[in-house]
């Protein structure tokens, strides 16, 4: 039997953590649970409470609701079944899981970020119904620096296999020499035999390009001690090879077959050949080829969904990065789903795949340091034997800003991790993300640590990378967290430094939680770190929760070399004698509007970024005159507008000649929605989603940026709407339902099919408005 979703039909319920015999009485299989509430996986129960002042989450957590949660499912075990080995496959389980089957303790697992396989079958019975149960406790708060979720977030996946079997995670491919005319591809698979005698089989691994077709066959005898496994190891050339890179990112699959005298085990791996390495004097070289990491970090949320893991949610992240012209994600501060990495494989995406945020030591009181030494190895394995394979991934981080990073405990933990992840996957360099001491000691006392770091990461210290060259001319620096009013610096650092081989923003998409740490606020009266209630995203983002773009992020479009056309970027107008500052994460909060509430010869401060020798401005056709925008101005020219309405336009000169343009006018009064749908046809799965962006227009069809109705939705088909959203970073309105309010004249639906194929209509409507209907078709593959 074939690797089966097993994400429907569960039953599920929030419980008191303090009422001791409620909590005993839902393992036992003849609990009652009928009124439970029925759903399939994922499923994120902290995204759907409301979010209050006094939750414990606290601003780390954007205010959401957490708790004790249980999931139990009913099923059969076929006759079948019976001497197969069923496992059970959670990719993810927020956090602190216990599980039960049929009453008997069935498995534990801490972490919530690392995916873990647990066999049923010395529990399973065959006479009547199996019943598993799984309870999650996530009430000990504060247990994250961010919004976590709650609850089976990711999906759950049944193995059944003989009792001579391929282990799950246990194929590793590996290209050591790769050419334009060949690539030699090492194979390794274990094979456990859980029989009370020897075990003798055939393996055979055979790859397929990315076409499908077999370009290259081996296969060889093994044999296996009765309670035992081996590795199985084997390897092929093959000729002419696709290349996976950023541009081209061609995967190819290694089918592995297990055949002995009573059946076969069978599995399919995807990989990618390619080559890569990172030297001091060359930086990062893909394929022969030296390439700068346009990177971001990114938190596992999937914005107004929240933890849920919805397959198509994770595609769009990756899509919206590879829009905006990164080419480098850091999975931050946690291993990310499945179905992320196979996303960035399909798409190009390279990836730094982090394991941790803390060791031994507390950055809040219920985190990871809790359980780190019991389970690190534990975890670690996870990340390393579940992603090894990802063409994508090229770096592994052991940590992120630990406490110990200044002390020889520190340096310790760091060399033991590195250690463990060399012999257990030696293809790629470690790293890990670090900063300054927070004014306890200077930045050299890092040395220690980083001396057992392949790549050496440095979180906002970037420019200490480049002074560190002149002592330490080996170190490889990669800047693993910068702040993105700082974009400029950072990637000059980057862009003239061989040694400095990419940044990564902190964030390249906006999360839930750490309640904005990006913003702005009146000049001397900043509060603390986070602002407090109602704030719950971070408003770091180059994307928006919803995934719009936000000014810094059409900034770096021009650091990179992408843009095509300028962006206009107005500041709101503040009283007399006020200003504002600008938090490390943040932006200014300007916005390419020309509807202002101020008089006719306000001036506002409009600023317009381009690479170019010169910005011309001009206001309804009348030239407000030019001003320098290239390196020496970072890409930016400033001017001071006198307001009035009408059209305000940015003309870009070079060498004497026109090489870009812009615009933006003034709105009149919001008229109509308009809907615009990311794709119009999708799979007619509960994987896929569509995602409907809702505009207030006005009677010309320009955008109305002060537009703030709320949006009444409703959907006509088989599906439902999964979530909304508008990217306010400080609204209270709930993330799931069917009302949003406009937030600078946008919003957001997420409509989700059920399974069936047809037509689904989402219709939005707002008080004086004229509405809008938008279809997507949903069809099987």
């Amino acid at each position: 039997m074939a690797r089966t979703c097993f994400d429907a039909d569960w039953r599920f319920a929030l419980t008191n953590p303090n009422k001791l015999d409620e909590l005993r009485a839902a393992l036992e299989p003849n609990f009652n649970d009928s009124s439970w509430r029925k759903l399939d996986l994922p499923h994120d129960w902290s995204i759907e409470l409301p979010r209050h002042a006094d939750n414990p989450s606290g601003a780390n957590g954007g205010f959401f609701t957490d708790g004790m949660g249980w999931y139990r499912k009913s099923f059969s075990a076929p006759e079948a079944w019976r001497g197969q080995r069923v496992l059970l496959e959670f990719e993810g389980a927020y956090h602190n899981a216990e599980m039960w089957l049929n009453g008997r303790v069935l498995a534990e697992h801490p972490y919530g970020y690392t995916s873990f396989v647990v066999d049923l079958s010395d529990l399973l019975v065959f006479d009547k119904l199996n019943v598993l149960a799984v309870r999650l406790n996530t009430s000990g708060a504060p247990h994250t620096r961010w919004y976590s979720g709650s609850g089976l977030y990711r999906h759950v996946w049944l193995h059944v296999k003989p009792a001579l079997y391929l282990e799950p995670w246990g194929t590793a491919v590996s290209t050591p020499e790769v050419s334009a005319d060949v690539a030699d591809v090492c194979l390794c698979s274990e094979v456990h035999n859980t029989t009370d005698k020897e075990g003798r089989a055939t393996i055979a691994w055979a790859i397929c390009d990315p076409t499908g077709k077999e370009v290259a066959r081996t296969e060889k005898a093994v044999s296996v001690a009765a309670g035992s496994q081996v590795v199985a190891e084997g390897s092929v050339q093959v000729k002419t090879p696709a290349r996976w890179s950023v541009e081209t990112p061609h995967c190819y699959t290694v089918k592995v077959t297990l055949t002995t005298g009573d059946g076969r085990d069978e599995e399919s791996v995807t990989f990618g050949i390619r080559s890569f390495s990172f030297t001091a004097s060359e930086g990062f070289v893909l394929n022969g080829v030296p390439l700068k990491l346009k990177g971001g970090c990114v938190h596992h949320d999937c914005g107004p969904l929240g933890a849920q893991t919805i397959d198509r949610a994770e595609e769009r992240k990756v899509e919206l990065l590879k829009a905006s012209g990164y080419n480098a994600v850091r999975c931050a501060h946690n291993p990310p789903s499945p179905a992320f990495l196979d996303a960035c494989d399909r798409l190009g995406m390279l990836v730094m795949d982090e394991a941790f945020d803390v060791w031994q030591l507390e950055k809040i009181p219920f985190d990871y340091h809790c359980r780190f030494n019991d389970w690190w190895q534990r975890d670690m394995l996870s990340m390393l034997r579940r992603d090894r394979n990802h063409p994508s991934i090229i770096l592994w981080s052991i940590g992120n800003e630990l406490i110990e990073r200044g002390h020889p405990e520190g340096a310790r933990i760091a060399g033991m991790l590195a250690d463990f992840v060399r012999q257990h996957e030696p293809t790629r360099p470690v790293t890990a993300g670090i900063c300054d001491l927070w004014g306890a000691g200077p930045w050299s006392q890092l040395d220690e640590l980083f001396s057992h770091l392949d790549v050496c990461g440095y979180n906002y210290e970037v420019v200490a990378g480049v002074e560190d060259h002149k002592r330490l001319p080996e170190r490889i620096v990669v800047g693993t967290e910068s702040f993105p009013k700082e974009a400029f610096t950072y990637w000059q650092a980057v862009e003239q430094n061989a040694h400095v081989v990419g940044d990564f923003v902190w964030t390249a998409l906006d999360y839930l939680g750490e309640a904005g740490i990006g913003r702005t606020y009146e000049e001397g009266k900043r509060i603390g770190h986070m602002p407090g209630w109602p704030w719950h995203q971070a408003n770091c983002g180059d994307i928006d929760l919803c995934g719009w773009k936000r000014p810094q992020s059409f900034y770096r479009d021009i650091l990179w070399g992408i843009a095509t056309k300028p962006f206009i970027a107005v500041h709101p107008p503040l009283p007399e004698g006020f200003k504002l500052e600008v938090s490390p994460w943040g932006w200014h909060d300007v916005q390419a509007s020309w509807n202002w509430a101020v008089d006719k010869g306000t001036d506002l401060q409009v600023d317009v970024y381009f690479n170019c020798d010169e910005v011309e401005l001009r206001l309804n056709g009348r030239s407000l005159g030019r001003r320098p925008s290239s390196v020496a101005q970072r890409y930016i020219a400033t001017f001071a507008v006198p307001y009035e309405p009408g059209t305000l336009q940015a003309i870009a000169w070079r060498g004497g000649e026109v090489v870009a343009e812009q615009s933006i006018q003034t709105a009149g009064p919001a008229v109509r929605l308009e809907l615009e749908v990311d794709r119009t046809s999708i799979r007619a799965c509960r994987n896929d989603l569509a995602f409907v962006t809702v505009r207030a227009l006005d009677a010309n069809g320009v955008l109305v940026p002060d537009a703030a109705q709320q949006v009444y939705f409703t959907l006509q088909g088989a599906g439902t709407i999964a979530a909304v959203s508008s990217a306010d970073p400080c609204t209270t309105e709930s993330y799931r339902g069917n009302l949003r309010r406009l937030w600078r004249g946008r919003a957001m639906a997420v409509v989700r099919p059920d399974g069936t194929a047809g037509a689904l209509t989402l219709a939005a409507h707002a008080d004086g408005l004229q509405g809008a209907t938008a279809t997507i078709t949903c069809a099987f593959a």
